[in-house]
């Protein structure tokens, strides 16, 4: 599932985020709220991405659904003007992007770029912090020097 495949390589990374925040225009799938960020994981069929899977064309009842199509393209673009209006960065990420864990880091390197900006100077996570961690019990045992 696109969606979870960038929701873990985000949260490896550091990053911490909220999901699906209906209060927002188009209800981003990922929002980072500390540096008001969202991002869109968008099927590449449905929101008609221009790769392999986002051309085909339904033989069947086609123009039902491009009419349908075009109506999610128009609601993603309406969705994005309005949400940078309101000063947040919006990505947006192709599924067919996730289908390689290379090629997903180099669209998320960003976002996590800037989300790792909006830390606070005293934030520590993950391994860095463990190592910070250990490295000060070697120095300092238990009840030796207090």
């Amino acid at each position: 599932m696109p969606e979870l495949r960038v929701r873990r390589y985000l949260h490896a990374a550091g990053v911490r985020f909220r999901l699906h925040k209906r209060d927002l225009p188009g209800c981003p799938d990922i929002v980072l709220s500390g540096s008001r960020q969202v991002v869109f994981v968008h099927g590449c069929f449905w929101h008609s991405h221009n790769c392999r899977w986002g051309r085909v064309e339904p033989k069947t009842h086609a123009e039902y659904w491009r009419t349908k199509r075009e109506g999610v393209v128009k609601r993603d673009k309406r969705a994005a003007v309005a949400l940078e209006e309101r000063g947040w960065t919006v990505h947006v990420i192709w599924e067919c992007w996730t289908r390689d864990d290379v090629t997903l880091g180099e669209h998320l390197a960003d976002v996590v770029r800037k989300a790792r900006q909006e830390l606070p100077s005293d934030h520590r996570t993950g391994t860095r912090a463990m190592v910070e961690d250990s490295e000060r019990l070697v120095e300092r045992p238990h009840g030796i020097g207090g």
